[in-house]
């Protein structure tokens, strides 16, 4: 892929995250851009992604030209008019937060249902053990037994978001012939992969449940009470109603302190809150 220069005078910038930058065309309002700070290689592999999971039908907004300021690169992608990510939405109306964690439930279930052609998508089973070889926080005996974790844990070709969490779904309200429906998308596509749910389940109950007051208010504007309420909501929507929610949690908090490896990573420092998930149950 080559990167098309464009110009950022043409661009007004609506949103920021910790790897990038949104934008939206000043005089085009069909268009979004989503711009990088640094990892200019991962724009590329987010568009690749998000072009397959756009072809297979999976609802995310359609991508676009892989783009170029001259320093950073970006996506452009078709804009929803109207969005609003469930987090930002919680956020604004806190009273509606098991509402909306029903919703999101309802959106991961089905994205659960869909299987891959695994020749086509990654392992996410490679990722993490990927970055489990470059964590240099975690001794070599914890990283054996991480290791045979993650091996060991079970297989399946089913989609994975990747990066599941409230922010990274978004839905837009619409009327047609005088009726409301509600159209749900998923976004940052970069992590896209296929693997066992309960690694995409995690970083839900990471966010909700173990990410501490502040983060959770900066980047999905709500307080942690809040995010808790949302999870008790999700679960037994996600789950079934037969499922020992007891149990279906204690796993899922295992595959939450794997995350530990992705936030050690971006952080760049030992995360003891996030490791206490594993200890006794993987090292």
């Amino acid at each position: 892929m080559t990167p098309l220069l464009i110009n950022m005078d043409d661009y007004v910038q609506s949103g920021e995250g910790a790897n990038g930058a949104s934008y939206n065309h000043k005089t085009d309002p069909s268009v979004m851009l989503k711009m990088y700070f640094k990892n200019f290689e991962f724009a590329k592999k987010e568009l690749e992604l998000a072009q397959k999971v756009y072809a297979i039908g999976i609802p995310t907004p359609e991508p676009g030209d892989l783009v170029t300021d001259g320093e950073r690169m970006g996506i452009r992608f078709k804009r929803l008019e109207g969005k609003r990510s469930y987090a930002r939405a919680v956020g604004d109306d806190p009273s509606k937060a098991e509402e909306y964690g029903r919703e999101f439930a309802m959106m991961c279930k089905q994205l659960h249902e869909v299987h891959l052609d695994t020749t086509q998508f990654p392992n996410v089973k490679d990722h993490y053990l990927k970055l489990l070889a470059q964590n240099p926080f975690f001794t070599a005996e914890q990283k054996e037994k991480i290791h045979n974790f993650i091996k060991n844990a079970p297989d399946s070709d089913t989609a994975l978001h990747g990066d599941l969490q409230f922010g990274n779904a978004l839905f837009v309200d619409k009327q047609t012939n005088g009726e409301l429906h509600r159209e749900r998308y998923f976004i940052d596509l970069g992590d896209f992969c296929y693997g066992y749910p309960m690694f995409d389940l995690g970083m839900v109950y990471d966010c909700c449940c173990i990410s501490d007051e502040g983060f959770v208010k900066e980047a999905f504007h709500m307080d942690r009470q809040t995010a808790v309420r949302f999870w008790k909501a999700f679960a037994p929507v996600y789950f079934g109603p037969d499922a020992d929610l007891e149990e279906k949690e204690k796993e899922v908090r295992i595959y939450a302190g794997l995350k530990t490896l992705i936030i050690e990573r971006d952080t760049g420092c030992a995360m003891p809150d996030f490791r206490a998930l594993l200890e006794g149950v993987i090292y």
